[in-house]
């Protein structure tokens, strides 16, 4: 995949809420297969970040380049939120919420047709819940609810992937499978973004790191970036407790 271009570039690339809250100064460049940890204290912009590249924050300031184009493709990002908009308790099936990561690609006209049904058993295989997708949404555990999103994300086969702290409430079992899955797509060559607390989970499956704190922190290799030192750094003043796994921080919801 060497020549080929980056999936995501941000070049001094700032996003602002209408209410002030934003990050700035953002410099990165993703390739395909390629996936990055992006690591701050609660308000330090990582939603901001995932969702002004989806277009859903302005960019203010700087340039942000996906596939080439100054804004998000139809298609080509997905992405998994930090909680889900779907209530367990309505009647719909796995099957159909990841089917609904088709909509775009399908447009107001089109009903979904047999390459679209391949799509979304493939992305349920992908998350290893081929065997489930018939299942009614709310009866599945919420470890597996949490993959049958990633599935519905997947179902838009894009070349971007967004995941905002995915691994939360995870047990073990969907801790490891989403971990496997991540590994699958990065050697598909999809491009990941992933916010999260676990040092861990960034040095499993992850090739760069990008600290931010309003603004950013640093930002290369795991292995150069990911130091406590500079962990410490970017949550200086916030009050949480690092060590070279994770960083505890108080149970709330951050941008």
């Amino acid at each position: 995949m060497s020549d080929v271009g980056p999936v995501l570039v941000l070049k001094g690339a700032a996003f602002r809420h209408p209410g002030g809250a934003g990050v700035t100064e953002l410099r990165l460049s993703v390739r395909p297969g390629e996936a990055v940890a992006v690591i701050g204290p609660n308000g330090a912009g990582k939603s901001t970040l995932l969702r002004g590249i989806l277009g859903l924050v302005p960019l203010v300031d700087g340039e942000l380049r996906v596939a080439g184009a100054s804004h998000a493709p139809d298609g080509m990002v997905g992405f998994l939120p930090q909680s889900a908009e779907l209530d367990p308790d309505f009647p719909i099936s796995l099957e159909q919420v990841v089917m609904q990561g088709r909509y775009r690609r399908l447009g107001l006209l089109r009903w979904p047709g047999r390459h679209d049904r391949q799509v979304v058993r493939a992305a349920l295989e992908t998350v290893g819940l081929a065997d489930r997708a018939r299942r009614r949404f709310g009866e599945l555990s919420g470890g597996q609810r949490q993959r049958g999103l990633l599935a519905r994300a997947l179902a838009s086969e894009p070349a971007l992937l967004l995941l905002d702290e995915p691994f939360n409430g995870l047990d073990q079992a969907n801790r490891d499978a989403l971990l496997d899955t991540i590994r699958t797509l990065k050697s598909r060559g999809v491009a990941i973004l992933v916010s999260t607390h676990d040092l861990e989970l960034a040095r499993e499956v992850c090739d760069t790191v990008l600290l931010i704190n309003e603004s950013q922190v640093g930002c290369g290799p795991v292995d150069d970036v990911l130091t406590l030192e500079n962990v410490q750094e970017c949550f200086e003043g916030v009050g949480v407790e690092i060590d070279e796994h994770t960083v505890v921080v108080p149970d709330h919801e951050g941008h």
